[in-house]
């Protein structure tokens, strides 16, 4: 029987059986990210692409309500709107909060979800649940700030820069701050890593083990996409086999979702097939996000 939409069943990502049922909408109205990345670049957008932190436009959210009218009446799949970029869905959260509020007041029944790098998740927990917000994701490839300094170039915070194991030290401290009071908020929460052969691949079972002291729902580990100019362009992702270790390890202390399609940032329908070419975004340009 097919779960109905605002259930957490109906969950693509958290729930692997929803995969082909219900679908989800990503809307791009977080354009500004408060971390950098060593395998991160969004400056590349192209239409065939299909990777985070990518997408054809950036929404205003007073747009989001006639952008989502419009994509509801093609289909009855979505069961999920979602923020996940392109850049951190709380490093202006003003944005992202006001868009909640929107769909929440036009849509009662759909979940809600963001993806976050958790930088700046703590001083907001209580009004993404007020708002309605049912599912969080946080990208936590290490939690040991000798990896984690290896991972990210720097942090901002209230607008001063973090660099090495400072910067490191700092985000995982937030992160699981954060992961700890999420969960007394009744909010499900799936974390993202993505397996950087050489960097954190000997570290993902140590992240798992953490993860689910802290009550995580579900776990997502990711092979790294390496992109052009960015420190970790040529680093080789994991073969498919060393990825099906990788998560087999890691499941003996989460659950791990193993259907994930790295979807854009605009993203729309299905995990299987991705849909998000399909929308009728205009401007179909690369975009230039810094």
């Amino acid at each position: 029987m097919k779960s109905t939409p605002g259930s957490d069943s109906s969950h693509p990502c958290f729930n692997n059986s929803a995969q082909g049922r219900w679908g989800r909408i990503h809307l791009p109205v977080a354009p500004e990210c408060n971390i950098r990345c060593n395998y991160c670049n969004r400056r590349y957008n192209c239409t065939n692409e299909s990777r985070p932190g990518v997408t054809s436009r950036i929404l205003q959210p007073r747009d989001t309500v006639p952008y989502l009218s419009t994509l509801l009446k093609a289909g009855t799949d979505i069961s999920v709107i979602g923020i996940a970029g392109p850049g951190d869905a709380l490093c202006d959260p003003e944005r992202t909060l006001e868009t909640i509020r929107e769909i929440r007041r036009a849509w009662p029944g759909f979940l809600i979800c963001l993806s976050t790098n958790g930088l700046n998740l703590i001083g907001h927990i209580d009004g993404l649940a007020a708002s309605g917000v049912t599912h969080v994701t946080i990208t936590v490839n290490a939690v040991d700030p000798s990896v984690g300094e290896r991972i990210y170039a720097w942090v901002r915070v209230d607008g001063m820069i973090y660099r090495g194991r400072d910067a490191a030290e700092l985000l995982l401290a937030r992160q699981q701050e954060a992961l700890t009071v999420l969960k007394t908020k009744g909010i499900a929460v799936k974390v993202n890593t993505v397996i950087l052969p050489g960097i954190n691949d000997g570290h993902v079972e140590t992240i798992a083990a953490t993860m689910a002291e802290m009550g995580v729902d579900v776990m997502n580990c990711l092979p790294v996409m390496p992109v052009a100019d960015t420190p970790f362009a040529g680093l080789i992702p994991p073969s498919p086999d060393e990825l099906r270790r990788i998560r087999i390890i890691a499941s003996r202390h989460v659950p791990q979702m193993s259907h994930c399609t790295r979807c854009r940032s605009d993203a729309v329908g299905l995990l299987q097939p991705d849909h998000s070419q399909e929308q009728p975004m205009s401007s179909r340009g690369a975009l230039t996000l810094y």
